[in-house]
C-alpha cells in the first residue's frame, strides 16, 4: 500500500521519475512493515551488512566456473554438464538456464581476473564458505575423470587469492586425488601422529567443517560442506579401522 502512496506523491513533485523513485522507496517500506515477501530482516541485513549479494556471487562463482573449465587449455563437455547440473539443482530449470545463458558468454572471455573476483569474494565471505567454494571447484575439475596438473596449478592459485590456507588446500585436495596417506591429509595431520593426536584432529576438522559454519544462501555451496564433513569422517573412520582406534 505504502508504494502506491509513495508513488503518486512522488509524481506530483518529480511526475514520471518521481513516481519510479517514490514506488522503489515505498516498495522497500512495505517490506519492513511486513507488506513484502520476504521478512523485514533479511531485507535490513541486505541493505547493511557488506555482503556479497546472491546476484553477485552468482556471477563471480560463474566467472571462477570458466577459469577451472580453460585451465588445461580445452573445455570439456563433461566439466560443462557437472557446473549445468549444479545450476539445476539449486535454482530449478527456468532460472537455471537464465544462469547457464550469462556462462555461456563468460567463458567465451578471454581474460577474467581470478585475482580480482578473489578479492572481492574475500572481502564479502566467511572463510568456511571460501572452502566449500573450493571444494565445488575441484568438483569441476574431476567432473572429465581427472584433475591435471594445471587444474591444480589453477586452484592453488584461487585458493591463494582467496586467503586460503596451505594445509586446507591440501585436505580438500585430498579428498578428490587419491594417495596412500590420504585420510591424513584430510586430517591434516602426519601419519606418525599418535592416536591422541589424530583424534584431536577429528574433532577439529569436524567443527571446521560442520555445515552449520557455512552461513550462506547458496544450498549447492551448503551440500558441498555436508559432503566434506562426510569426508572428513569417512577419514577419521579409516584410521580407526586401520590403528583399531576405540
Amino acid at each position: 500500500m505504502i508504494k502506491w502512496v509513495a508513488a503518486f506523491l512522488g509524481y506530483f513533485v518529480l511526475r514520471f521519475p518521481g513516481a519510479i523513485l517514490g514506488f522503489l522507496i515505498g516498495s522497500f517500506l512495505d517490506n519492513l512493515n511486513g507488506g513484502g515477501s520476504r521478512d523485514a530482516r533479511t531485507i535490513f541485513r541486505e541493505y547493511t551488512q557488506p555482503n556479497v549479494s546472491p546476484a553477485d556471487f552468482e556471477l563471480n562463482l560463474l566467472s571462477l566456473c570458466s577459469i577451472i573449465i580453460k585451465a588445461d587449455g580445452q573445455v570439456s563437455q563433461k566439466e560443462l554438464d557437472y557446473v549445468r547440473q549444479y545450476f539445476l539443482s539449486t535454482y530449478g530449470k527456468e532460472k537455471a538456464n537464465a544462469i547457464f545463458r550469462t556462462f555461456n558468454e563468460v567463458i567465451k572471455k578471454r581474460e577474467i581476473s581470478a585475482q580480482r573476483i578473489c578479492s572481492y569474494l574475500t572481502q564479502r565471505t566467511r572463510y568456511e564458505v571460501r572452502l566449500q567454494l573450493l571444494h565445488f571447484l575441484f568438483g569441476i575439475a574431476q567432473a572429465d575423470g581427472q584433475i591435471s596438473k594445471a587444474e591444480v596449478n589453477k586452484l592453488r592459485e584461487i585458493a591463494g587469492y582467496l586467503r586460503l590456507g596451505a594445509h586446507d588446500f591440501e585436505s580438500i585436495m585430498a579428498m578428490f586425488i587419491k594417495s596412500a596417506d590420504n585420510s591424513y591429509k584430510i586430517l591434516e595431520i602426519d601419519k606418525n601422529a599418535s592416536d591422541d593426536e589424530v583424534k584431536k584432529a577429528y574433532r577439529k576438522m569436524a567443527k571446521k567443517y560442520h555445515p552449520d559454519r557455512v552461513v550462506t544462501e547458496d544450498e549447492a555451496i551448503k551440500r558441498g560442506a555436508e559432503e566434506k564433513f562426510k569426508e572428513v569422517q569417512k577419514a577419521y573412520e579409516t584410521i580407526q579401522r586401520e590403528r583399531g582406534i576405540s
